[in-house]
């Protein structure tokens, strides 16, 4: 059987959106595995544009949604109209779009709060028992979406683990090419560009990650 994955994305850039090597090793690696996807993204601006070049601040905005559809070849849809019915898991990449627009963990910290929409979307596939995955940064927002005790990794930074802790998940010491899984929630978590000093080593993880979502679903 086919399985169809969600996978949501924040924007398009490491710096101010969804990390692009992580998403697009996401997509191969589904491929790979024999399953369909469909990309999704919320349909706003995000918190702010970044120059890619220099890592300053540009005074303009942009559309999650119009950026996001860079990486999905135009085949991208808002997170509004994600039903978990139609799905079978959902991958959520990392990037700092995923703490500075899904949520607002890189200005709050443990006092983040998640969007609404995205919030709704990961909380419908927990409730049916449906695996996630979430990598690099994404994991911040364990906490929120999955309750108490909910294992999770972003690698093994200590001051990041100790602030998404705050909110009342477990925090688990990952290599980067290697997965955290919470059985119980069905949450598959992976490092990622927390901890990976090149492609090959974020594509270990990520690959891995893909891998344990598919099984669990």
């Amino acid at each position: 059987m086919t399985r169809n994955v969600a996978v949501i994305l924040s924007g398009c850039g490491v710096y101010d959106g969804s990390e692009i090597y992580e998403s697009v090793l996401t997509l191969l690696r589904l491929d790979q595995n024999g399953a369909s996807y469909q990309c999704f993204a919320p349909d706003d601006d995000q918190h702010h544009v970044v120059n890619h070049t220099n890592g300053e601040e540009l005074q303009e905005s942009r559309n999650m949604l119009v950026e996001a559809a860079r990486l999905a070849r135009g085949e991208i849809k808002p997170v509004t109209e994600l039903s978990c019915d139609d799905f079978d898991a959902l991958i959520l990449p990392g990037g700092f779009g995923a703490a500075k627009n899904l949520c607002d963990f890189a200005f709050k910290g443990s006092d983040l709060t998640v969007r609404d929409d995205v919030m709704k979307s990961v909380q419908a596939f927990h409730s049916a028992g449906k695996p996630v995955g979430l990598m690099c940064i994404a994991p911040a927002m364990a906490g929120k979406l999955f309750g108490q005790g909910v294992q999770f990794t972003i690698g093994d930074d200590p001051d990041t683990a100790k602030a998404v802790e705050a909110t009342g998940a477990e925090h688990v010491n990952c290599p980067v090419h290697d997965v955290v899984v919470d059985t119980k929630n069905k949450l598959v978590t992976t490092p990622a560009y927390m901890l990976a000093g090149s492609i090959s080593e974020a594509a270990s993880g990520i690959s891995r990650l893909v891998d344990k979502v598919l099984e669990l679903s």
